[in-house]
């Protein structure tokens, strides 16, 4: 079984009543992702966003170069949410959401792993364990433009965004 990094777009309203009914939140993120996975959605279009299994080295590389919001396991806890996998959910506020969008429409994803060694990665046991090869950091170059262009959208509709290890 593989953990796979999770992000909802919420209103502020939505923000609001997950932090007050975190059951309602969980229950409203099973429907938006059970709703998205019928149709064909753009990253700009998605209110759901998965990062896949490439959420550990997103977060490496991003804090490797001192990057300004935890985009990958996010700021605010969600009081008394459990069971959403791994860890209980995070929030980032839609302050936050516009700084990190605004941040990663100024880099690419070669900028991102400029410098970055696959052994620095094994050594930092980075999940999953798959760099044993210096193009295993291509792994993920698919993942940023899209996760850069959900950040982009949900910051224009001042969205707030729910994250989690699932």
């Amino acid at each position: 079984m593989s953990m796979n990094g999770e992000l909802l777009r919420v209103t502020p309203g939505e923000l609001a009543r997950a932090l007050e009914d975190p059951e309602w939140a969980w229950d409203f993120a099973a429907h938006v992702q059970e709703q998205e996975n019928e149709e064909t959605t753009t990253p700009a279009e998605a209110r759901h966003f998965t990062t896949h299994q490439t959420w550990h080295l997103m977060d490496f590389l991003l804090k490797r170069l001192a990057f300004p919001v935890d985009i990958m396991y996010g700021e605010e806890p969600i009081p008394e949410a459990d069971g959403w996998g791994y860890e209980p959910p995070r929030y980032l506020t839609n302050e936050r959401v516009r700084l990190a969008a605004e941040r990663l429409g100024r880099m690419t994803y070669d900028e991102l792993i400029r410098g970055v060694d696959h052994a620095e990665l094994a050594a930092a046991e980075v999940y999953p364990q798959i760099w044993d090869s210096p193009s295993s950091l291509e792994w993920a170059g698919d993942v940023f433009p899209a996760l850069t262009e959900f950040f982009r959208s949900a910051a224009s509709a001042d969205h707030a965004i729910v994250i989690w290890l699932e």
